[in-house]
This record gives structure tokens, sequence and C-alpha cells, in this order.
């Protein structure tokens, strides 16, 4: 969806779409820190 909502306002210029395009990215943030947090603790157990 968020690429989807970055094509959009690309193409089109749209405000709202980029609004949409940074809340989904907001909302992703935790958990795309959570996963590296994650890998960076199975490395250190190796």
């Amino acid at each position: 969806m968020r690429d989807f909502s970055w094509n959009v306002f690309a193409m089109t210029g749209d405000v709202d779409a980029y609004l949409l395009y940074s809340h989904i990215r907001q909302l992703d943030e935790p958990m795309e820190l959570e996963l590296e947090e994650h890998e960076t603790l199975e490395q250190t157990v190796e």
C-alpha cells in the first residue's frame, strides 16, 4: 500500500496520496525497528 500511494503521489502530485504514504510509513516504522533489533540479537547469539 505504501508503494501504491507513493506512485500515485509521484504521478499526480496529489497531496492526499502523499499524506496516506506518510501515515503508512509512520505505522510501519516501529515494526521495521523491531525486526532490525531481532536480527541484531540473532547475530549476537551466533
